[in-house]
């Protein structure tokens, strides 16, 4: 079987194969167990935890999204600013609470 598949309209697109999702899970996995090892070592500044471990999960969210749900792929484009938008509003939300709680 080709890697390739003929559209009606003559163009030729790739066709995505099992490769990328293999690589997608072993990246999820190794930032898996790049979370629990920071966390298992201890010496860490809590601080700088917090943000790691959040920074490690947007990553995996990311690749999530554009491997698994195929959000890299073309027309997509009001799924992805539906999840900016409610990435916005949570975010708000957060703060806000957070300005409340510490005013």
């Amino acid at each position: 079987m080709s890697s390739h598949q003929h559209t009606s309209s003559g163009e030729r697109h790739r066709l995505e194969g099992p490769r990328n999702h293999y690589l997608s899970y072993i990246i999820s996995i190794l930032l898996t167990i790049l979370a629990f090892a920071a966390v298992l070592y201890g010496g860490l500044d809590k601080s700088f935890l917090i943000i790691f471990l959040v920074g490690l999960g947007i990553v995996q969210a990311v690749f999530q999204l554009a491997f698994w749900m195929h959000m890299k792929d073309r027309g997509h484009l009001f799924p992805i600013i539906g999840l900016a938008f409610g990435a916005f509003i949570a975010l708000t939300a957060v703060i806000m609470a957070v300005y409340w709680v510490w005013w």
